[in-house]
């Protein structure tokens, strides 16, 4: 049995859940319980990964494998789907790519809000908070240019990964109204929110 330290609120973690949901592995992942925070650290996640974050996958010898890209390779390649990652041609660039494209608005996003909500008021930086989320809607902008080319059947790490990653800004952050401003990628994503995979993982408080 996998073990997965987790957190329900993680768009890292629900990348590595809707890969499992994909492969067919949640049946063999165990959730365990952390309290992963960008200030305090969890001894339950640190013991497995010296940056005390999540995701953190504990195999069945006791090793493991963080972050999400290395998690989520591991269970592509654990249940033989190559269509997650495709072989090494255009498509496989192009989607471990788009990952990085979704990843990044997420850390950008993230960051953001723990300068809000990590930081004592005295000493948030509103600029630095700014320009993180201009990196944000520079996503988004190319997001939307791409948007046409996302795959919602059969999708790769690159589609999954932008997938989770409008979802973290529906769940964090409603006052963007992002759906408003880039439509491609708001037709794209109503299609792509409703795959069991990702109904299935959608995130949630406690």
């Amino acid at each position: 049995m996998l073990k997965l330290l987790f957190a329900p609120t993680s768009p890292f973690v629900r990348k590595v859940m809707v890969c499992a949901h994909l492969t067919g592995q949640v049946e063999h992942i165990e959730l365990l319980d952390s309290a992963a925070h960008p200030v305090r650290r969890d001894p339950r996640i640190a013991a497995h990964n010296p940056l005390a974050k999540v995701p953190t996958l504990i195999l069945e010898d006791g090793h493991a494998l963080y972050d999400s890209r290395v998690i989520c390779e591991y269970l592509a390649s654990r249940a033989n789907a190559p269509g997650i990652f495709p072989p090494a041609n255009h498509a496989r660039w192009a989607a471990l790519n788009r990952q990085a494209l979704g990843d990044g608005l997420l850390d950008a996003a993230l960051l953001a809000r723990y300068e809000r909500t990590a930081r004592p008021e005295e000493v948030q930086w509103p600029t630095w908070r700014d320009a993180l989320l201009k990196k944000v809607h520079a996503c988004l902008d190319s997001i939307d240019a791409i948007a046409p080319e996302l795959a919602v059947e059969d999708p790769t790490i690159g589609d999954i990964t932008i997938g989770c990653a409008l979802g973290y800004l529906d769940f964090r952050y409603p006052e963007i109204e992002w759906r408003s401003q880039y439509g491609n990628a708001a037709r794209w994503d109503e299609a792509f929110q409703k795959l069991p995979a990702m109904q299935a993982t959608r995130p949630h408080e406690g």
